[in-house]
């Protein structure tokens, strides 16, 4: 406001209705329309003037900061708020401009052909679960993370320590603003029995808090390709595969992960998983392999790349401190930033 009316900025002019001097800024034709008005000469007027353009001009800010859309965009949800900073992700957040939101548009949101791939907008479904009927999987998710975490069968013996490993990472996953839902063909009161074999064989001191969806037509493992739905009529039908399904607030697959009804998976991996895709959403980054066990030989332990669409000028805008490896072929694509300066 001082800025606005200082003298040095002000030029005088007769006002021909009332021959008073006044004085007005030149930058008034780019003012908003309470702050065009003239100061009168005298010292009292100016300052009640002052005053009376200071409280309008804080006023009319104060009412622009509690419209919805401005507190849409710009806050995030007293429970988000409650969680690292790396745990919420938000394309607000992404502040560099050649970063995530230009990766992002490589993924396409449909596929052409009916296959899901990563990018695609994950289906919705409503279903019955242990926990109650789900009308719609994208509302249960809200704005958080979440994964889709199919097996096979009840009462099979590697889904069986599969479903006592996800509970043990259940808080973790809580805190990292990620919800899970595990899915397999059988009914709810089939579940239900089964989680007390779950309960009884893990060796620690489990709570199953999250649901278990129901799918005795097959019909959520169709739609995201768990099994080919020209099976669906044969005798003797086929076991949905083992699958994971990390989904972003946008509703976006963000990885897929399948593997066979004989192989368990490693609930640590998928952590990492989230983990990495969550840091690089947030800021621009891509995690190299083993991360954050990499790069230690350099001393650069836990270092994250720069993605490939950032381009040199946002590197040095927004990452001054980034670290290009030399290699032969002498491209500078190999940009590492600790990950202490995200």
């Amino acid at each position: 406001i001082f800025f606005f009316f200082s003298p040095s900025l002000t030029s005088q002019r007769v006002d021909s209705k009332h021959q008073q001097r006044r004085r007005h800024t030149p930058l008034s034709p780019f003012l908003p329309s309470f702050l065009r008005c003239p100061i009168e000469n005298s010292s009292r007027q100016r300052s009640e003037n002052m005053q009376r353009l200071t409280t309008r001009f804080l006023s009319s800010t104060a009412r622009a900061f509690a419209r919805p859309t401005f507190a849409r965009s710009m806050t995030i949800s007293r429970a988000a708020a409650s969680r690292p900073v790396s745990a919420v992700y938000s394309r607000g957040f992404a502040s560099v401009p050649s970063g995530t939101e230009t990766y992002n548009k490589l993924y396409p949101e449909k596929s052409s052909d009916g296959v899901l791939r990563l990018g695609n907008i994950a289906p919705d479904f409503a279903a019955d679960t242990t926990q109650g009927r789900m009308e719609s999987f994208h509302s249960w998710l809200g704005d958080s993370w979440g994964i889709l975490f199919s097996h096979p069968a009840d009462f099979t013996p590697v889904c069986t320590t599969e479903i006592g490993r996800v509970a043990l990472k259940y808080d973790w996953l809580m805190e990292h603003d990620c919800k899970i839902a595990t899915l397999s063909v059988d009914p709810v009161d089939s579940h239900d029995a089964w989680l007390k074999d779950v309960v009884a064989h893990c060796e620690n001191n489990i709570d199953i808090k999250f649901p278990i969806i129901a799918d005795p037509d097959r019909s959520i493992s169709v739609a995201y390709n768990m099994f080919d739905p020209g099976n669906l009529d044969d005798e003797g039908l086929p076991l949905t595969i083992r699958a994971v399904f990390i989904i972003d607030p946008e509703k976006k697959i963000k990885l897929i992960l399948n593997y066979p009804a004989s192989v368990g998976r490693n609930m640590d991996e998928i952590c990492r998983c989230v983990e990495a895709l969550q840091l690089s959403a947030k800021s621009s980054v891509a995690t190299p392999a083993n991360w954050p066990n990499n790069h230690e030989s350099i001393g650069m332990k836990g270092s994250v790349f720069l993605l490939p669409t950032v381009t040199d000028e946002d590197a040095k805008a927004h990452f001054p401190k980034h670290k290009t490896c030399q290699v032969p072929s002498g491209k500078e694509y190999l940009r590492l930033v600790d990950k202490s300066e995200l």
